[in-house]
């Protein structure tokens, strides 16, 4: 594996760099079907590079030129907030043939989706998604409505190859994410008051132990917290990139 901060994003299957409108911070995983290129562009936004495809995640406009990235293959939207579900930044990066999958409190928004649910899986060019619960449980508004309640929500578990990536959503340390297992890749939440706190990302990650955790949308919260929490914890690789 290699970490680093790349000028360049790079479209691995079809040997093609694309230049970015931002330096965005790239990894390379190795799977047993070929390498994983994640990028961070930040906040809940992720992109994922395997084979000749690529796959976007909750794309928000603030956050950088999507007009200039590389079409998306699909899309991935974890729910209904106007940070997650951005129909501008959707339409900059998909194509005709591109694939939308999102909970169904999207649907209204993106009527040519396709609604996946918690436990349902789809296969997606060669890609294994799983939608998984994302929710509240502590984190609630002013009336007592969870910030996220159950059941409008997706989590992603995309396998490519033998690794297992975790896109967690909005959520906080719930009791089906703490259930998971044989997961390679985490992104955990961490902005308040919306989802967890670093002591809720821990509690997660030792209960499920993810190979490589990712602290995601966090927002203001002091990640060097997180780095302490778990410091302990030898089987968790614990890596800071930009996605405040």
């Amino acid at each position: 594996m290699r970490k680093g901060f790349l000028a360049m994003f790079f479209v691995l299957a079809a040997s093609v760099a694309v230049a970015a409108p931002d330096r965005l911070e790239s990894d390379v995983i190795h799977t047993s079907s070929g390498d994983l290129e994640i990028t961070f562009v930040g906040h809940g936004s992720l992109i994922f590079a395997f084979g000749h495809k690529v796959i976007y995640v909750d794309p928000y406009s603030p956050l950088t030129d999507y007009a200039v990235l590389p079409k998306a293959d699909s899309i991935l939207i974890t729910h209904e907030h106007r940070d997650h579900l951005d129909i501008n930044a959707i339409d900059k990066v998909r194509k005709p043939s591109t694939k939308i999958l999102c909970s169904a409190s999207c649907f209204s928004a993106i009527t040519d989706a396709d609604v996946i649910k918690n436990g349902e899986t789809r296969m997606v060019d060669g890609v294994g998604i799983e939608a998984v619960p994302a929710y509240n449980l502590v984190h609630k508004r002013d009336n007592g409505k969870p910030f996220h309640p159950k059941g409008e929500g997706n989590g992603y578990i995309l396998t490519f190859g033998d690794t297992r990536v975790y896109v967690a959503g909005d959520t906080e340390n719930i009791p089906e994410m703490k259930a998971l297992r044989d997961i390679d890749i985490a992104f955990l939440p961490m902005n308040l008051p919306y989802t967890m706190t670093p002591g809720m990302v821990a509690d997660a990650a030792l209960a499920f132990r993810p190979k490589i955790l990712y602290p995601y949308h966090f927002g203001d919260t002091d990640t060097s917290q997180l780095v302490d929490l778990l410091k302990e914890a030898l089987d968790i690789e614990v890596r800071i990139r930009a996605m405040n």
